[in-house]
Parts: structure tokens; sequence; C-alpha cells
């Protein structure tokens, strides 16, 4: 019956980067199910960089990103010789259970990840992540337009006047009233990242009688992430 698994087989090309991204199933009725605080849960997003932090140990991507219940994973090695469905299964799977473990709380439904694989090239790794950070700002600028309009208003009638407002409209909304979104924390505007970087360590070389320096890798996680450039993926420990 082994014939019958006819995408098993399917793999990445060999050689090639890749980026796994993954996204909440249906987290708007977990939110709900959560009680979570409008427009930004810390707690929320604390469980989220633990996930992240558990993805990057595991997996040994070069970068975890993740904004909102959305996370993107850069894999220079790419795991499970490329099979796509091994990738799929395994990372959505290992990512929902580590939500489970750090929320720590009595679900109503058992919460799920989506997961799938995107080809990458070099040239275009800057414009993906770039893309990614742009969604996260206009979902900053979302959540806090549909925030504000609900305190307001009854829901339908938020939802009515939201409707239609592209995200300058809604920036200028805010700042009327006296909400400055550039003031809000980075993390809530650009989201996390999760990678290496090197630390300076001092030792005493006893085979050589002095002291030294060498640099050790450490997994960082960022909440303070830059708008993403071309040196930033430069500097990226591979």
């Amino acid at each position: 019956m082994k014939e019958y698994e006819v995408y098993s087989s399917l793999k990445v090309p060999k050689n090639s980067k890749i980026i796994v991204r993954l996204d909440g199933r249906s987290f708007h009725k977990l939110a709900d199910d959560l009680d979570l605080v409008k427009p930004y849960d810390g707690n929320f997003y604390r469980v989220m960089a633990n996930v992240c932090e558990d993805l990057f140990k595991e997996f040994s991507p070069s970068l975890v990103y993740a904004f909102s219940d959305e996370i993107s994973l850069l894999m220079d090695k790419v795991p499970f010789d490329g099979r796509i469905e091994k990738i799929d299964s395994v990372m959505a799977s290992f990512t929902a259970s580590s939500f489970v473990i750090h929320y720590g709380v009595d679900f109503k439904k058992p919460p799920a990840f989506d997961s799938r694989v995107i080809p990458i090239s070099d040239d275009d790794i800057l414009k993906y992540f770039r893309w990614r950070q742009d969604e996260s700002w206009k979902n900053c600028i979302a959540s806090h337009g549909i925030s504000f309009l609900k305190s307001k208003y009854s829901n339908n009638e938020a939802n009515d006047k939201i409707n239609g407002l592209n995200s300058s409209e809604i920036h200028e909304l805010l700042y009327q009233n006296g909400i400055n979104l550039n003031d809000v924390e980075t993390y809530k505007k650009r989201g996390i990242a999760v990678y290496r970087k090197n630390k300076k360590v001092h030792g005493f070389n006893k085979k050589d009688n002095k002291n030294q320096v060498s640099y050790r890798s450490y997994v960082y996680i960022d909440w303070e992430v830059p708008k993403f450039n071309g040196e930033f993926f430069e500097n990226l420990i591979w």
C-alpha cells in the first residue's frame, strides 16, 4: 500500500533555502476563549516568544520572526531531507504543543497551527521579511483602530466604521483622538525575532599562559526588532 502515499516523496530542491510559515488556526475564536486583552495581550506575546525560542532550538533556523499568531522560520539547512510533508506536519504539531505547554491553561478546543513551505532565493529573503514586517505594522494599525472604535461604539457599529478605511486613514483617526502609534512598544509595530548573537568571553589560556578573548553565540529574543534591511541579514549567524 506504500504506493498510495503519492505525496510523501515531494521534496524541496537540494541545496536551497526555504521559509516555513506557521499560522494559528481560528485564533480569533481562540482569543475570545482566552479573553485576551485588546489590542495586544502581553502574556500572549510572551508565550509566542517562548514558542519561537523552542522552534529555534529544535530546528536550528537562521531566523525566527513572528507577529500576531504568525511565525516565519528562515531555514538555511533544510530538515528531514527536504520532505515537505514531514516539514509541515512536524513543525505545525511541534508549534501547537509548545504553545499549549507555555500557555498552561485548559483550552476549550485544542489550538492548532497550519504550515507551508516557501522556497526562497538569497535575493528575495529581505523582500519576504520586509513584506511580513509591513503586515505586522498594518496589523498594529488595524488592531488599535478597531479597539479604539469598540471603546466608543457597539461591535457592529465599530466594524462598519472601520470597513473601507485604509491604514493611513485609521492612523490619522487614532492620532486625532490622542493615540500616537509611534509611541507604542516596538514589538507591537515590528514583531519579535529570535536569532543568534555573539558575546565576548574573557578567559585564560593556560597553554600560552595569557589572557584571551573569544566569542560564543547564544539564542537572542529581540523585542526591539529594527526595520529589516540588508545589514541585518548580513549580520545573521548562519
